[in-house]
């Protein structure tokens, strides 16, 4: 490796070329940065006491260490948002000066139309590809090369080079631009170049240690550049086009840049059974990877493997796909974001796509997890938990009888996990405040479709309060709701009883219930399944909201239904967990009688915890989990030593009972460890445990 300071347009006039690796991510500086861009040009080219303007670094591989004037191609890692945002610049600007009166079209030495061109755009004396200084990857390239070229843009351009070239045109030609400024600007550009020897250095690791001062790179474009770089070029090519590029091209643009790094997480969550952080993600794929590909060295099965998850990733979380049936019930999942539930729906796809479930079961299992996060959400359930609910869920499941086994799994899960029955659901709905509801569209949509052919699209509506929201009521209100109107309006107004769809909510305003009922548009003439009845009453106070509500709520017991199986299936899935070979008799340092009551005491405290912890005996120690073990006892002759599982920064210990154990090899799960013994306080040491506790439940 060899760096040194130089300016970036020496650097584009000494260099042949430059290539972006087919394994790059696209052009994505946005227009923001072209701006801050043009504004550092700017200042440094007005402020004569600024001899350089530093803008990060290029980082490129060539065959060897020989000088820039060599004929091969620089293959670049690191810097391509910059190189090719002067590009689209200094194209912008040979442009603009050559529509200038020829006295005029060289305010700075070097900088005419022909010789920006000639230094920095193009090879003049080459043909084909070769002409161009700079190459970009995939639909990138050819809109890029129209541009340098002065041809016609084609048909499928990239969106980015097309804006940001119209940014720099605009601004060079509006009034009063100093052309000279912009030059001396450029001239000051200085970055670090850093030339790579491929034969010496290793490309991926200097890739991953970069800290450019450019957009920062997505877990995804770290993944592509990971699986890609270290290919040679024919397989390179291959590998994308059969893979990659059919898997930017179904998400689209705007979807992979937004949504890509999140597919890769429910992926792994799916094929390793551990759910990454967001921050690693980069890191878990690695080691999946490597240790995916330890036995065969290719990987073209993982990529494949990344592929087939991604199509089904497409169809369940971006509306691709082609069943009506499981498009709508994968609409509602969308709708109510339950994001948490696609590990599973992946490995639902999956076993779609071998056969092992019909279409219909498939939909059945989608209802079961909408109702599911549905009900939790107006029942007001703390969400937390659910991600490693979901990325064990499958685990568990007989998938020779797999929707009876989905229902089983719900109807087994208890206390924070439990799917809400009906009463509990139905008493929520009737009570809770809706208005204010996260997923209140979502909600009445479904009231007002359910079973309905002729669709209503309730975006062409607005809320309606039958009982208004202002305070200073009307007297005919508050004769109608009676002498505790007050409390009669603060305790119904924004519930289910009280809310309904209308486009007439402006003529509506605060008028009595009988003028709302009766009026043109009124509620006698409603269109609306959620107005029936409405017509036929002579009067809204709270008994009517009360009685409306426990009809709407019916209705959506209908909708969002709790899993059903007789008993005698039910039991068949209730089989007692096995027991494992070991058992408290096993481990003799457990047994003498203080330290037995010590340990009777403390599993107490810790199965009190949830009804859902389990206590298991091993061989070295016993845990305790719920999704997975949250702390293991390994018995000791002077103590019980606990292993507590959650990073130790996330500890609260304020007196240091703890200790570190990252990355060194002990038994139990988890990298915090405490010691627990008769003369402990075994009250601060419990608070230890619940916290590792929490910390599971809250992941």
């Amino acid at each position: 490796m060899k760096a040194s300071e130089t300016k970036l347009l020496d650097l584009l006039a000494k260099g042949s070329q430059f290539v972006i690796p087919i394994y790059q991510r696209t052009y994505s500086w946005a227009q923001s940065e072209c701006a801050q861009l043009w504004d550092d040009i700017v200042r440094a080219g007005t402020d004569d006491s600024l001899n350089a303007h530093f803008i990060g670094s290029i980082v490129h591989v060539e065959k060897g260490l020989s000088n820039l004037t060599s004929q091969e191609p620089n293959l670049v890692i690191d810097g391509q948002q910059r190189l090719t945002t002067v590009t689209l610049l200094v194209a912008a600007l040979a442009e603009a000066l050559g529509r200038l009166p020829e006295q005029n079209r060289e305010p700075l030495d070097g900088f005419s139309p022909k010789k920006l061109r000639n230094r920095y755009l193009v090879n003049n004396d080459e043909e084909g590809d070769r002409y161009f200084k700079l190459l970009l990857s995939q639909t990138d390239r050819d809109t890029l090369k129209a541009i340098v070229g002065g041809a016609q843009l084609p048909k499928h351009r990239s969106e980015r080079i097309e804006s940001n070239h119209a940014y720099f045109q605009g601004r060079l030609g509006s009034q009063g631009t100093d052309y000279g400024a912009i030059c001396r600007g450029l001239a000051k550009l200085v970055v670090v170049d850093i030339r790579l020897d491929r034969s010496q250095d290793n490309p991926q690791l200097i890739f991953e240690s970069m800290n450019s001062t450019g957009r920062k790179l997505s877990q995804a474009d770290l993944i592509r550049n990971f699986v890609l770089m270290g290919l040679e070029p024919s397989t390179q090519e291959r590998f994308y086009a059969q893979y990659w590029r059919p898997m930017e091209s179904d998400f689209g643009q705007a979807a992979y840049e937004a949504q890509f790094d999140d597919f890769v997480r429910h992926y792994l969550t799916v094929v390793t059974g551990e759910i990454p952080r967001l921050a690693d993600i980069y890191e878990a794929f690695k080691a999946y990877a490597r240790a995916a590909t330890s036995d065969t060295g290719s990987v073209e099965p993982l990529l494949s493997q990344l592929r087939d998850y991604s199509g089904r990733y497409c169809a369940v979380a971006l509306g691709q796909e082609k069943d009506k049936r499981l498009a709508a019930a994968f609409q509602d999942l969308r709708e109510i974001k339950a994001d948490v539930v696609y590990p599973l729906l992946l490995e639902v796809y999956t076993d779609y796509e071998l056969g092992t479930l019909t279409t219909g079961e498939v939909a059945e299992i989608v209802d079961l997890l909408t109702s599911y996060i549905f009900r939790r959400a107006v029942c007001r359930v703390p969400t937390n938990s659910l991600n490693t609910t979901f990325a064990t869920f499958g685990k568990g499941l007989r998938k020779e009888r797999y929707l009876d086994s989905v229902k089983a799994r719900f109807l087994s899960m208890k206390s924070y996990r439990a799917f809400p029955t009906d009463p509990e659901f139905a008493e929520a709905l009737k009570t809770a405040d809706l208005y204010h509801f996260k997923r209140r569209s979502y909600f009445l949509r479904r009231l007002e479709n359910h079973n309905r052919k002729e669709v209503v699209t309730i975006e062409d509506y607005t809320i309606e309060h039958i009982l208004p929201q202002n305070e200073k009521l009307s007297q005919e209100w508050r004769d109608a709701l009676g002498d505790n109107w007050g409390e009669i309006q603060a305790r119904y107004l924004h519930t289910l009883g009280n809310l309904t769809l209308t486009g007439y909510n402006s003529e509506y305003s605060d008028h009595p219930f009988t003028v709302k009922r009766d009026m043109n548009g009124g509620f006698k003439h409603s269109p609306l399944r959620l107005n029936q009845g409405l017509g036929q009453l002579d009067t809204w106070n709270a008994d009517t909201i009360q009685s409306r509500a426990a009809r709407l709520a019916d209705a959506a017991l209908d909708i969002w239904q709790m899993p059903e199986l007789p008993p005698q299936v039910m039991a068949e899935f209730q089989q007692p967990r096995a027991e494992t070979a070991f058992s408290i008799e096993d481990h003799p340092n457990l047994l003498p009688p203080a330290r037995r009551a010590l340990f009777d005491k403390f599993r107490s405290e810790v199965l009190a915890l949830d009804p859902t912890v389990t206590e298991q005996f091993l061989k070295l120690y016993v845990a305790y989990k719920v999704e997975t073990n949250f702390v293991d006892v390994v018995p000791q002759v002077a103590r019980l030593r606990l292993s507590l599982n959650l990073p130790f920064e996330s500890l609260h210990d304020e007196r240091d009972l703890a200790w570190d154990v990252t990355g060194r090899g002990h038994w139990g799960n988890g990298n915090v460890e405490a010691g627990l013994d008769e003369s402990s306080d075994f009250t601060y040491i419990m608070g230890l445990v619940r916290q590792a506790y929490e910390y599971q439940i809250a992941e």
